[in-house]
Order: C-alpha cells, then sequence, then structure tokens
C-alpha cells in the first residue's frame, strides 16, 4: 500500500494551479474534465504518480469557494532551506501566515504560507529529524 494523493476543493482552477506550478514548484501531471459530473481534477507534483504522492485539485463548475472547517490542519513540503521558500514565496506576492523559523518548544525550522483558497501550507527544512 502507498498514499496515493491528497485532494482540496479549490475556486479557481487556473488560479490555483499557477500557484502550485510558479509559486511552489509543483509540475502540472495531468487535468481532465468531467462534463456530466460538471467537474475538473488537475494533479500536481515534485514527481511522476508512479513513484510519489501528489496534490488533487478538484475544481467543481461554479462553486467559488468552500469554508475549510475547523478539522483540516496543512500540507507539509520538505524543502531544502526554508528561509529561502518562504522569501521566494514573498517575492512572488505569495502570502506568508509564519514567518520561517524555529517551531515552537522544538528547534526544527518551519514556515507556513497559504494558497489562494486559503489552505495552509508548511515549509519544513530537509534536514529535520523525523520522530
Amino acid at each position: 500500500m502507498r498514499l496515493l494523493h491528497t485532494m482540496l476543493r479549490v475556486g479557481n482552477l487556473e488560479r490555483s494551479i499557477e500557484f502550485y506550478t510558479k509559486v511552489l514548484g509543483m509540475e502540472l501531471l495531468r487535468q481532465k474534465d468531467y462534463p456530466k459530473g460538471e467537474f475538473t481534477l488537475a494533479f500536481l507534483g515534485y514527481g511522476n504518480e508512479e513513484e510519489n504522492t501528489v496534490l488533487e485539485l478538484t475544481y467543481n463548475w461554479g462553486v467559488e469557494s468552500y469554508d475549510l472547517g475547523g478539522g483540516y490542519g496543512h500540507i507539509a513540503i520538505e524543502v531544502p532551506d526554508v528561509y529561502k521558500a518562504a522569501d521566494d514565496v514573498k517575492a512572488m506576492g505569495g502570502k506568508i501566515l509564519r514567518e520561517a523559523g524555529p517551531m515552537n518548544a522544538g528547534s526544527t525550522i518551519i514556515a507556513f504560507v497559504e494558497d489562494p483558497d486559503g489552505y495552509q501550507i508548511e515549509f519544513i527544512g530537509a534536514d529535520h529529524v523525523r520522530t
């Protein structure tokens, strides 16, 4: 078994694809319209779906926004340098929720950014210790 993807519902597919590809450096792997169901799926990631977990963006035609709810947390992305990754997002006009720095009660360097639909994305340094 393996984890295939995480799905997020988005209110503007083109805007979200632009954010994940241009700001976060993912690649659009595939996209397909489902006219009978009135939705479009787009799969993005840092590598092919056969070997990597990817992100599925679901656009339900005509729905512009969603209530994110209280149970959702965030997506985590490992980056070589959290400070640089956060600075790069800022330079591209992205929203920083938490500046890069040590996590609360720990030493792991993290930062939080927000995508166009309000989903939180955590950057974690590549040198973090998995426990």
